[in-house]
């Protein structure tokens, strides 16, 4: 048996012994904090083991005009990605200890040639202290002092004829004041990687979860408002809402007042200050790993099945459980004719009753006369099991503190950006007994980052499957920004 506050709990005590480094301003800053818990079943028995084996904090992306052909930025610093990419660490590690012919207490070899896959009785599950942002996060609420905003009596009274303008402010405007937490880069570039999360992340005053509409929000079909319910149905007054914006060419948020502001069910990107993002919503990128895997598509080549979370546990927040299934599970239940070692996933959710310290309520709730408005932290810390530097503290894309001088060098990068997993997945190949390398790995035509993923063609056939069946909008990645080595 799982239980959430349990796992709430670890993570928790695991951000606690992280050095003071990166860490939200107490009553002045706020942020997000997600994991990924390695759980060990006990042999004949209900009973688990469990351990942080990736943390992450984190609110922020980057714009499109600052990410790099090199790969040496981390585009998406949101809490649930940074923990996911923290975890791949840990895995290559696993894996190199495989691979070398120590033994690894999380793999063990499968039937292929050069294949792995986890020991009896180990899975994953993933702890995040909020509901992912995007279409996890558009919760019905039926409690109007619990609204993100105060209730629009009119689409005219916002300002503009359509009404647009001041409510989508509402979401993206930053707090005031600079963050003395980014690295020294030119303001422009600070403004570009900020993002509106601001009202995905509001929580009710008494701390309650939300109250679900009368109809199933699991129920509701690609671009429904939340408001799609039966005229006797119970009146909602509203929804708590995304910053994440609906992706071009698909169902637009109809802005209507109240529980018809958002579209349910779509793919979303992160906002950003000036310059738009390409980066999904958590939300998003959460049910992608639900059919994918976690793995991604380099680890694919070592691994016989794919890595999915079997849990997610949410902390104490604005919730729906109808909600969280929508969005994580609903939206792929359908996809069909995926290859050998891929299926849609359906983890079991749960919430737990234990809130994250630096919430963006418990940061409200600290804040002292003469701190000014509270704003989301500027640092993403990244903290993974294992030996060689697992602490990475990132703001904007780089290295915490880092000068426009050291940018480009490896003094700036992340320990998690693309280039940096790259060059560890290679050093896993390097490793690898040429005779043990997997069928995949044996070409002599792979030079580059693109190169490498798309060699991997069971993991390329379930993407074509869930983009093809699924998210058809999902953006494709720009293959000059891959072609890095």
């Amino acid at each position: 048996m799982i239980d959430a506050d349990e796992v709430a709990e670890l993570c928790f005590e695991r951000f606690r012994q992280l050095p003071r480094r990166g860490k939200p301003e107490p009553g002045r800053e706020w942020s997000l904090l997600a994991a990924a818990l390695r759980v060990t079943r006990r042999p004949n028995s209900d009973s688990v083991e469990m351990e942080v084996v990736s943390l992450g904090t984190g609110t922020k992306c980057i714009g499109k005009a600052a990410m790099s052909a090199a790969g040496d930025v981390l585009n998406d610093s949101h809490a649930e990605v940074v923990a996911r990419r923290g975890c791949v660490r840990y895995l290559i590690r696993e894996l190199h200890a495989a691979v070398s012919g120590r033994c690894s207490s999380l793999f063990r070899p499968a039937d292929r040639r050069g294949k792995w896959r986890l020991r009896p009785g180990v899975s994953f599950l993933l702890f995040t202290s909020h509901t992912p942002c995007g279409d996890a996060s558009i919760i019905p609420m039926t409690d109007p002092q619990a609204q993100p905003c105060p209730p629009v009596t009119s689409l005219s009274s916002c300002g503009e004829p359509d009404g647009r303008r001041n409510l989508k402010r509402k979401v993206e405007e930053p707090a005031d004041g600079g963050n003395s937490k980014l690295p020294r880069l030119a303001e422009e570039e600070t403004r570009e990687g900020e993002t509106g999360r601001f009202e995905s992340r509001t929580k009710s005053p008494d701390g309650a979860a939300s109250v679900p509409a009368s109809v199933p929000a699991s129920e509701l079909k690609p671009g429904d408002s939340a408001d799609s319910r039966p005229s006797d149905a119970e009146p909602v007054g509203d929804v708590h809402r995304t910053g994440a914006k609906c992706v071009p060419g698909g169902p637009a948020d109809p802005l209507r007042p109240g529980a018809a502001y958002h579209s349910t069910g779509v793919l979303r990107v992160k906002p950003g200050r000036g310059e738009p993002t390409l980066s999904l919503s958590c939300s998003d990128k959460l049910a992608r790993w639900g059919v994918l895997g976690f793995q991604g598509a380099l680890l694919s080549h070592y691994l016989e099945e794919a890595l999915y979370f079997d849990t997610v546990v949410v902390g104490k927040c604005p919730y729906s459980q109808e909600v969280m299934h929508r969005a994580l599970v609903t939206r792929c239940s359908r996809v069909s004719e995926l290859p050998a070692g891929f299926s849609v996933h359906s983890p079991l959710l749960l919430q737990s009753s234990l809130e994250f310290q630096f919430s963006q309520n418990q940061t409200e709730l600290r804040r002292q006369g003469g701190q000014g408005r509270i704003s989301p932290c500027g640092a993403a810390i990244s903290w993974c099991n294992v030996a060689d530097q697992p602490l990475d503290v990132t703001a904007n894309g780089y290295k915490h503190g880092v000068t426009k001088k050291v940018l480009g060098t490896p003094k700036a990068r992340s320990l998690l950006c693309k280039l940096e997993l790259f060059h560890s997945f290679l050093s896993l190949v390097a490793a690898t007994d040429p005779s043990a390398l997997p069928d995949s790995l044996r070409s002599g035509e792979l030079h580059t980052y693109w190169d490498h993923k798309r060699a991997a063609q069971s993991y390329q056939q379930a993407w074509r499957q869930l983009r093809l069946q699924a998210f058809p909008l999902w953006p494709r990645s720009d293959r000059n920004l891959l072609l890095f080595r």
